[in-house]
């Protein structure tokens, strides 16, 4: 490159090669080779910069969208894994209760209808409203009220202000439904269940308490692993909410079993 910048510059431009130079030169000299390839280092490692520079942020970009794409596809596989788990929960309470030619038959299908209305085309968006989510959770009450009766009590309280507060569908209610399938269907006599929702500023705090069953085994089983799914859930939030965006507790005691979940839902 030097070479071939003096040759153009001598026979087409001027004599003297180098005019911004200490002295005139007109021949190939050694100052004039090292200022000339300094110079040409400089503007290589300028392109070269730029260059990769370039491509790490191309790359970079690459791999932060085939993250976000393993992402949502996790996402996606584990709301599909929650639902069916819901479902079959559902439709043997209705089996058992058609056993027995319950009146409750037609009612409990109703509810169960708008559940699945609720969970098939509702839960889609990565975000769905806390009211929806609320009435959702309220209309499976109502079946397992209507299945169980006057053996299940159900306190349900909301404090705070739940408009334009937005969470992430079916999280709430797979808590809802661990408590019924690990609470109440699993204990004889009369059930109590506490559900409560607090909204404060951006947070919603989150409780359910029900009673453990008696049966030793079961105990082991929910202190090892706590159920499929609350195996789900708790996927389900270190992917779609960053660390200081939830805290997650779950307490079980001799008798009952509490779920404290505070959670962003702005």
């Amino acid at each position: 490159m030097v070479v071939l910048k003096f040759n153009l510059t001598y026979y087409l431009l001027n004599t003297n090669v180098w005019p911004e130079g200490p002295e005139v030169t007109s021949s190939l000299t050694f100052n004039y080779t090292m200022d000339m390839m300094i110079g040409e280092l400089y503007v290589i490692t300028f392109v070269t910069a730029i260059k990769i520079t370039a491509d790490w942020l191309k790359e970079n970009k690459r791999l932060a969208d085939l993250e976000k794409l393993q992402l949502e596809t996790e996402l996606l596989f584990l709301k599909t894994q929650i639902s069916p788990h819901f479902f079959f929960n559902t439709l043997n309470n209705i089996y058992s209760l058609s056993i027995e030619k319950s009146d409750k038959t037609p009612k409990i299908i109703l509810k169960l209808s708008e559940l699945m209305r609720y969970l098939l085309y509702e839960t889609k968006r990565k975000k769905q409203s806390l009211s929806n989510e609320i009435i959702c959770i309220q209309n499976y009450l109502e079946i397992e009220q209507i299945r169980h009766g006057e053996n299940l009590e159900i306190n349900m309280e909301i404090s705070g202000d739940i408009s334009d507060k937005k969470i992430a569908p079916i999280l709430l209610l797979s808590f809802v439904e661990n408590a019924f399938k690990h609470g109440a269907n699993k204990n004889i006599g009369k059930v109590k269940i506490d559900i409560h929702f607090t909204i404060k500023k951006d947070f919603l705090y989150f409780t359910i308490t029900n009673p453990t069953p008696a049966e030793t085994k079961y105990l082991q089983r929910m202190n090892t692993s706590g159920g499929i799914g609350l195996d789900n859930v708790k996927k389900r939030l270190a992917l779609g909410y960053k660390k200081d965006q939830y805290d997650l507790k779950i307490l079980n005691d001799k008798n009952l079993f509490t779920v404290k979940l505070k959670i962003k839902v702005s």
